[in-house]
């Protein structure tokens, strides 16, 4: 079956303002670069796409390419956000780093189960850096946490 994310793709405004920002500040190294000149579909295209690895193999990808019309809107965190998993100490290094670069940066939160911070990447992306909390992985766990139950209350109009 399903074994992990490969990657999650996203457009960009522009490939070098996005590298600066995944490998230099968050320091995911680009491990690929793709020029298509030709969608699979047979169209003309000028589209860049790249890929930037996490620790554990998967990675992020971009494509930037100026033939599809695409609007880039500032995202709120319950639109879209992209959460990655990172060590607790380091947030608060990340959090000065970010704030010393003028990036726009939030945090941290103590969401229960996780402690994190926020970035807004070159692009309108909401970037979450999340650490794991002790008793992450027994709230994480559906045999214990009702999470199902709390869902079919929620479908059937139920709050609180």
């Amino acid at each position: 079956m399903i074994r992990k994310l490969h990657h999650s793709a996203y457009r960009c405004r522009d490939s070098e303002q996005t590298r600066r920002f995944y490998e230099d500040f968050l320091g995911l190294p680009l491990v690929q670069t793709l020029e298509l000149s030709e969608t699979k579909t047979g169209r003309p295209t000028r589209t860049l796409h790249t890929f930037y690895r996490l620790d554990d193999g998967s990675h992020m990808a971009f494509f930037e390419t100026g033939d599809l019309p695409f609007e880039f809107k500032e995202q709120h965190d319950f639109d879209l956000h992209i959460a990655l998993e990172v060590a607790p100490d380091v947030l608060p290094a990340m959090l000065a780093k970010g704030r010393a670069l003028g990036i726009e940066t939030r945090g941290p939160s103590n969401h229960g189960m996780i402690d994190s911070i926020y970035f807004r990447d070159p692009n309108g992306y909401v970037i979450e850096l999340c650490a794991k909390r002790d008793g992450h992985d027994a709230m994480m766990d559906p045999a214990t946490n009702d999470a199902r139950a709390r869902l079919d209350r929620w479908t059937r109009g139920e709050t609180g």
